[in-house]
């Protein structure tokens, strides 16, 4: 077996194979973390605070929240997408809205890969902070209590930190 296994990985088209598959590995491994330097180091804080309206910037940057029932999405229910607001990066579809009466926009699930999720034990209680996976923005916080028909996960949201985009 072993005699087998030398011969086979060592001719030539199965080397250039490995080379091949190393150096596309390796190249996509720089353009992802170049990618990340790009999206999250390029921007200062003095960059957001002109890029940002003063709300958005404490929103999004200093993890402030909006008052209960006052974000523009709260009672929102058109078809398309939100976007956050900081840098376009798609978050959530519409058809995972739904109405929590919690005062915030709620959706019970996000697009895979555009949040992250961070313990967050601020004002006393623990809880997860749902950011932006592009820029880092605070979006707001991911509760167990959604539809328990769906995920039975609640994304509270800040209407501030989203864009809507309609559907075509």
């Amino acid at each position: 077996m072993k005699k087998l296994s030398k011969k086979l990985y060592s001719s030539l088209p199965v080397k250039i194979f490995w080379i091949f598959l190393c150096i596309q590995f390796i190249s996509c491994k720089e353009h992802n973390a170049n990618a990340q330097t790009q999206t999250t180091k390029a921007m200062t804080e003095k960059d957001w605070k002109e890029k940002l309206t003063p709300e958005e910037y404490y929103i999004l940057r200093e993890k402030g929240t909006e008052r209960p029932f006052s974000g523009k999405y709260n009672d929102f229910f058109e078809k398309g997408s939100y976007v956050c607001a900081a840098c376009g990066n798609k978050l959530f579809n519409s058809d995972a809205k739904y109405d929590s009466s919690c005062g915030w926009p709620s959706f019970d699930k996000a697009i895979e890969g555009s949040v992250v999720y961070t313990k967050d034990t601020t004002h006393g209680m623990i809880r997860t902070e749902v950011t932006c996976a592009k820029c880092k923005g605070h979006l707001g916080h991911v509760f167990d209590d959604g539809p328990k028909d769906t995920t039975g996960t609640r994304y509270c949201m800040n209407s501030v930190s989203m864009k809507f985009i309609p559907a075509d």
